[in-house]
């Protein structure tokens, strides 16, 4: 299995300090397409998760009991165009930012899993890797930008185990 067959698919998970139409919300809410339209057009950009409001972006998906947990979920060509749109765009500054409107949770809020190329990931299967990464920690099976597997790797792990 090469990894051009397969493409890196990413959840974030924020727990917001206020409902989205509280003002303390409003430069968060007033950027959110902006940046989510510079990762659609950034080299590796695969898909974006979005709900059915017209916002370019998934505010309205609410799959946590906590009412106050958005997510964000796309898919990537491979890692290093993920982490370059993350970490080297105007979405850095963004990041940055993010305690404004963002508790500091206790658990992962972040993984990483890899996916057949052309396959879409439900928001229940983000949330299992996510759950994964949160009792297990990295592993091949989900894991992170500090520690992360090749497919290859991914590929033997699921062999040996029963998941």
């Amino acid at each position: 299995m090469t990894t051009r067959n397969y493409h890196i698919a990413e959840l974030n998970i924020a727990r917001m300090l206020a409902p989205l139409d509280d003002p303390m919300m409003a430069d968060f809410v007033d950027n959110l397409s902006r940046i989510n339209a510079l990762g659609e057009n950034s080299p590796g950009f695969v898909w974006l998760l979005k709900d059915d409001s017209g916002s370019n972006s998934a505010t309205e998906i609410r799959p946590y009991e906590d009412e106050r947990i958005i997510i964000n979920m796309t898919v990537w060509e491979n890692i290093e165009a993920l982490y370059d749109y993350a970490y080297y765009s105007d979405h850095t500054d963004f990041f940055r930012r993010r305690a404004e409107w963002f508790e500091k949770m206790d658990t992962p809020t972040f993984v990483l899993w890899w996916v057949p190329a052309g396959h879409i990931p439900t928001v229940e299967e983000a949330k299992e890797r996510l759950e994964y990464v949160t009792a297990h920690g990295p592993t091949p099976y989900a894991f992170n930008f500090k520690k992360h597997y090749t497919v290859g790797e991914m590929h033997e792990f699921v062999g040996s185990k029963a998941l």
